[in-house]
């Protein structure tokens, strides 16, 4: 089988410099959700037919396991295929669509299944819509055989009627046909919606399925739609989440990628953003307002209101926010704590160390059991390049300290409260850099005599 993805509309009505297929929904744009699919069915090859003009659609799909083909001039839907059919090599071809990015690799089964069973010469993947579009509509006899699509501005029928989703199953010898379509006269294009009368005028066997549900086969070209296929697509992830034994506060409120995986009795409050190649583990709790992104989170894991982490590896046990930031390359021990408007940036923090609040840790090794106060900063950019500090294990570092780096802390020191820190510390001592308290009796008394 070879697979035909029509990518070539421009797209105009998303209102966008952005080509329309380049648009993202979560992670990924439009585009790669059709071609990742039509890939887990393992055809011979995946055609992809693009207006010339789209160089950045050009260009992102240089890197895809597919073949490009142009449609020089934008003549509709049926010129596109035509312009495919010198690279077509296989007898049977599906035809799916670059801007209908929630098709589901089962329901293209089912329908390869069906074709194949019933022998069809061509077959068209329908459904009943819930909603107004612009998708055509089948018409059939009273025998309930299919006669032809119509545009949905020719429909006199009722709104429920039975809709082409722009999927197609097509022998070579019918695909042929294209080259009989003739031009609309209205819009100047070639619609391929014509080769169905054409393929029954000549006795072929054609049929349309509805085996699929309206959500699946939305059709992107507003920023509408957009919004409402993200919608769906959340809705999907969000449920398959939960029947893996997942709680979800308030579903409605969330946004999962499909790349994100999640385990069993995770609790997950509103408002959660849980991105790109994320792992979270058994058993954790996500407060509101929380992204993640990129990150792996481990079992048993507390992440409360507010925080960020980027790239970055949670281990078990720990407890993360309120407001931190953990930024990317960033390794947090099991049961560590870091909390309120703590952030960590490229840092590595030993197992049931604790920075809980207002604090800055970059370019970092922290040890175990160590004890950030409040306030303290690793100074690590000296305005040329980033250096690192050390802080080995069972360190007790005071509150407002600055660590200037590179520089080193030894196991069981203490640094004093107040103390910017310029040299190494060695282990089991104490260091202090404070200038000595100087009381002046009587300052204040005369200052305001004075006014």
């Amino acid at each position: 089988m070879d697979v035909v993805i029509l990518a070539a509309g421009m797209g105009t009505r998303m209102k966008s410099t952005l080509p329309k297929v380049l648009h993202r929904i979560f992670d990924k744009p439009i585009i790669d959700y059709v071609i990742e699919c039509a890939q887990s069915l393992k055809p011979a090859s995946i055609l992809v037919v693009v207006n010339p003009s789209l160089t950045e659609v050009i260009q992102y799909l240089n890197s895809k396991a597919i073949k490009i083909v142009f449609q020089n001039e934008p003549k509709g839907t049926a010129n596109a295929l035509y312009s495919a059919l010198p690279y077509i090599k296989n007898e049977k071809i599906l035809i799916l669509n670059g801007d209908t990015p929630l098709i589901k690799k089962d329901t293209l089964l089912n329908f390869l299944k069906i074709f194949d069973e019933k022998a069809q010469d061509l077959a068209i993947l329908s459904f009943y819509p819930g909603r107004e579009h612009s998708y055509g509509r089948i018409l059939r006899n009273s025998k309930g055989d299919v006669e032809k699509i119509v545009e949905i501005t020719d429909y006199t029928g009722s709104e429920s009627g039975e809709a082409n989703s722009g999927v197609y199953l097509v022998k070579k010898e019918v695909l042929e046909l294209v080259k009989e379509i003739k031009i609309n006269p209205r819009k100047g294009e070639f619609y391929l919606t014509d080769i169905v009368e054409i393929a029954i005028s000549k006795g072929y066997k054609v049929d349309a399925y509805a085996l699929a549900q309206e959500d699946e086969l939305i059709g992107i070209n507003n920023r509408e739609e957009l919004a409402l296929a993200m919608k769906y697509l959340r809705d999907r992830v969000v449920k398959e989440w939960m029947n893996e034994g997942v709680t979800f506060y308030d579903p409605g409120s969330v946004w999962i990628s499909p790349s994100v995986k999640i385990g069993q009795d995770t609790i997950i409050y509103p408002d959660v953003f849980l991105e790109g190649d994320t792992t979270i583990g058994r058993n954790c709790v996500i407060y509101q307002g929380t992204r993640i992104r990129d990150s792996i989170i481990e079992d048993n894991v507390l992440i409360k209101d507010c925080t960020v982490i980027e790239s970055s590896h949670v281990k078990a046990g720990s407890k993360i926010g309120p407001f931190a930031h953990l930024r990317p390359e960033s390794v947090i021990g099991k049961e560590c704590r870091i909390g309120n408007f703590v952030e960590v940036k490229k840092s590595v923090i030993g197992d049931r160390t604790k920075a809980a609040h207002l604090s800055y840790l970059g370019d970092s090794e922290i040890g175990e059991n160590v004890n950030i106060g409040a306030g303290t900063i690793t100074c690590n950019y000296d305005g040329k390049r980033k250096h690192k500090t050390i802080i080995e294990d069972n360190v007790f570092i005071g509150s407002d300290t600055q660590l200037v780096a590179p520089v080193k802390v030894g196991k069981g020191a203490y640094i004093g409260a107040g103390s910017t820190i310029t040299k190494n510390v060695p282990e089991d001592s104490l260091a202090i850099s404070r200038t000595p308290q100087r009381n002046i009796e009587g300052w204040a008394k005369k200052k305001r005599e004075k006014k």
